[in-house]
């Protein structure tokens, strides 16, 4: 069995969002580029896959005791991939409240700009108050956010396959920059959108930035099937996360595709120090800064309840919940897997909360840095995951704790890689780049192989270590 994909988020105070609380924390630190770029330069420096920044266009009502959406994460990574070789980044945009045609472009170009380590996550925006933002009355219910999700991702990825190889010629004798025959309009007009095309530029390096996508329910699974390259997923329990990445698979090869073709990254919120005393003592400090009563109504709400339908300590039991909890909640894939949880043995909302990292959904995975990858370890080979997205509880300890401690010890047990070889973030991943078939129809071809005889010739040079 081959290793798997590290992803690491750069949310920031952490995904114990309270943390800012902390002595040690700097509670500006999520609008310091220098922060940024230093956890990028960590990252790098241990060989991570790419980081991971989430997002989203409102400002939720929890600021007066917690950051929201921090900086645009489009321009902050871009940024960061100027002080970066080889680190991809993950971008998360709304389908909800984007056009395709801008994303298309932007991204398109974030991908030169990168020479290939771009990837957007494609997200439908949840909450309400964003519609607001967008001169919208009301927010869209999930069947028309899907519905749009799916036909935007059509429109984006027709748009950055309109320019054929071979399309921009660049001949000074004849004068001839570019073959217009084989530059195409998408003409596309449908029940969302209405966008003639082509982008101005042809496709950067990796043919198509990578395709991230987030979302359990019935139209996120077909999402994932049609076009995700790397769907991010959230499970509580072994058995939940081996059957969607199942299902993942099975949708890609019922929409045409290989099962591979499709990666499944799961989200672990990671507390981690140097020995298990040391992270259960942390552990307590974080459980400590949470508003406990907010977010066992949150707990509530998500699963269908009355928000004080439970107290902090009264055990739920599956009987307790409804039968489709996960229809009006704010993630059907957050609240599936708690059910998943609740399944196994009551819980209260209380154990709920803590084991959640105060309620965020991911697991929480608290040890020593030999506990944290026997466990990524066990859940990789059960067939979980193709890797992981690991979420920081607190950011200003633990991202940088996960890389020094955790990393090496990943590395010695041949899960992970000791340099960074290849030249785009899809070929890392192991993906197939998007291409043209003989008739000019958008395909996938293989990820692309070194020439014989000249294995490192398109290869970076090795990253420095940095003092």
């Amino acid at each position: 069995m081959t290793g798997f994909h590290l992803n690491l988020s750069l949310l920031t105070p952490g995904h114990f969002r309270h943390a800012w609380r902390l002595p040690h924390a700097d509670p500006l630190a999520q609008l310091d580029v220098d922060h940024f770029t230093r956890l990028a330069e960590a990252a790098e420096d241990a060989r991570i896959d790419a980081v991971f920044l989430g997002d989203g266009p409102a400002l939720g009502a929890g600021i007066e005791h917690a950051p929201g959406p921090g900086l645009d994460p489009l321009i902050l990574l871009a940024h960061l991939s100027g002080a970066t070789e080889h680190l991809g980044f993950v971008i998360t945009s709304s389908s909800t409240y984007n056009s395709p045609y801008n994303l298309a472009r932007r991204f398109n170009a974030l991908d030169h700009v990168s020479k290939g380590r771009a990837a957007v996550n494609i997200v439908t925006t949840g909450t309400p108050a964003a519609a607001a933002n967008f001169g919208l009355d009301d927010h869209p219910d999930r069947d028309t956010r899907y519905r749009r999700a799916h036909e935007f991702l059509d429109v984006v990825t027709r748009l950055w396959d309109a320019w054929e190889p071979g399309a921009l010629v660049g001949d000074r004798t004849s004068g001839r920059y570019a073959d217009p025959s084989r530059i195409h309009a998408i003409d596309h007009r449908g029940e969302f959108f209405s966008v003639r095309g082509p982008l101005p530029v042809p496709a950067g390096p990796q043919g198509r930035p990578v395709i991230v996508q987030a979302g359990g329910s019935e139209g996120g699974l077909k999402l994932a099937g049609d076009f995700a390259d790397v769907v991010f997923t959230v499970a509580q329990t072994q058995a939940k996360a081996v059957a969607f990445r199942d299902e993942v698979r099975r949708r890609a090869t019922a929409a045409g595709r290989r099962p591979d073709d499709v990666k499944v990254s799961l989200g672990v919120v990671v507390l981690v120090s140097e020995t298990a005393a040391e992270a259960q003592r942390r552990a307590e400090e974080l459980y400590a800064t949470l508003p406990l009563d907010s977010l066992v109504a949150a707990l509530n709400t998500g699963l269908g309840l009355p928000a004080d339908a439970f107290g902090p300590d009264d055990p739920i039991a599956l009987d307790d919940l409804p039968d489709r909890s996960g229809e009006g909640a704010f993630s059907v894939g957050f609240a599936e897997s708690t059910r998943a949880l609740i399944a196994e043995r009551p819980r209260s909302p209380r154990e709920l909360v803590r084991r959640s990292a105060g309620g965020s959904g991911h697991r929480l995975l608290i040890g020593s840095a030999p506990q944290v990858a026997d466990d990524l370890e066990r859940w990789f080979r059960a067939g979980a995951a193709d890797g992981f997205t690991i979420m920081p509880a607190d950011t200003a300890v633990d991202f940088e704790n996960f890389t020094r401690l955790v990393v090496p010890i990943l590395r010695e047990r041949g899960l992970f890689r000791s340099d960074y070889t290849a030249r785009t973030l899809r070929e890392r991943f192991g993906l197939r780049r998007p291409g043209r078939d003989v008739a000019g129809r958008p395909a996938l071809v293989p990820p692309a192989a070194d020439p014989p005889g000249d294995p490192g010739r398109h290869r970076r040079s090795p990253v420095p270590e940095r003092p």
